[in-house]
Order: structure tokens, then sequence, then C-alpha cells
């Protein structure tokens, strides 16, 4: 999968740049986002191969920007993983009930060293 373009949708700057320079490290190209908006616009004219999508995001937040790339045919198909500070168990079961394809708590220095 590396060399493959990635979207980062965080509006926290550490965070994105943590995110961004290590898949980078790794071979993959990056774009970024930092509003729900403007992560659903990116999705549809970039078609990423995975989007990593924050939850609570100013403007939009992750699980409603989810839902509008769910319901257009054009990025239907892409994974998106939920990056997210909620931790418990009710929050892990709401976002992945609302149709993310994986979830992964921050810190994500974990996710980051498996790829």
């Amino acid at each position: 999968m590396a060399g493959e373009l990635i979207l980062i949708v965080e509006d926290n700057e550490k965070n994105l740049k943590l995110v961004r320079d290590v898949l980078q490290f790794k071979g993959y190209q990056t774009i970024e986002a930092s509003t729900g908006e403007d992560g659903v616009r990116l999705a549809k004219d970039r078609r990423p191969a995975l989007v990593l999508m924050d939850i609570q995001l100013p403007v939009m937040d992750g699980i409603t920007a989810l839902g509008q790339l769910r319901a257009d045919p054009a990025t239907r198909a892409i994974p998106v993983i939920a990056v997210t500070a909620s931790a418990m168990t009710q929050d892990r079961q709401k976002i992945m009930a609302a149709g993310f394809d994986g979830y992964q708590s921050k810190p994500i220095r974990a996710m980051l060293d498996r790829t």
C-alpha cells in the first residue's frame, strides 16, 4: 500500500503533523483537512485509498462526515478509520455502529508503528 494516497482529517496540528510525517516517511502520499466538510470535499476530489478521520472536528464532526462519504457512490467504498481520543467502550461501539471500517484511539503511535 506504500505510495498510495491517504487523507488525514484532523484539527489538532500536532496530531496532524505526527501522522503526516510518519506516513510520508513510510512512503505514503498524504493530503490533509482540518474540518469534516473539507475532508468530504477532498475525498470526493482526490479519491484517497484510505481516510483517517478524527471524530471531534469543527463545523462537521467525523460521524457526520462519514455519513456523507457513505451516501455518495463515488466515495462509499473508501475505507475510513476513526481516530479519536474517545476511548470508552460505549464510544467505540457508537463509532463502529456508525459504519467506520476501523477504530484507533489516540495516542496513535501504536498504529503508526505497524504501517
